[in-house]
């Protein structure tokens, strides 16, 4: 992972690989590159926008699997818990036959800082 955070700015990018190397022989190998490259804004009312991709390739079948993602996140307070409530749309690039075109996401965070 590499992480810049800049003022309201936050950017970077998640990277990892998956490959088997044992096990059952008749189960499917595993070989993936999984790239997540994000970028996010936070105004001072806490409100936060992101856009990132969640992109996986497969290289034993040869395909990606490209997802756009684009987040309105939330901060507030229930009594004294801060809580994050999040909203998106997805939009995918590239996608292995049958796959989705589009999708949403919807995510509450409760959130326990050290105090």
């Amino acid at each position: 992972m590499v992480l810049k955070q800049d003022g309201p700015w936050t950017y970077g990018a998640l990277a990892n690989h998956l490959w088997s190397f044992a096990g059952d022989d008749g189960r499917d190998e595993v070989n993936a590159t999984f790239l997540q490259p994000f970028v996010s804004y936070i105004t001072e009312t806490k409100t936060t926008f992101t856009l990132n991709s969640e992109s996986t390739y497969e290289w034993q079948r040869e395909q990606w699997n490209i997802p756009l993602n684009f987040i309105v996140s939330q901060l507030l307070k229930i009594g004294d818990q801060p809580i994050q409530l999040s909203a998106g749309v997805r939009y995918y690039v590239e996608k292995p036959d049958g796959g989705p075109e589009w999708g949403v996401r919807f995510a509450v965070t409760w959130l326990f800082p050290k105090g």
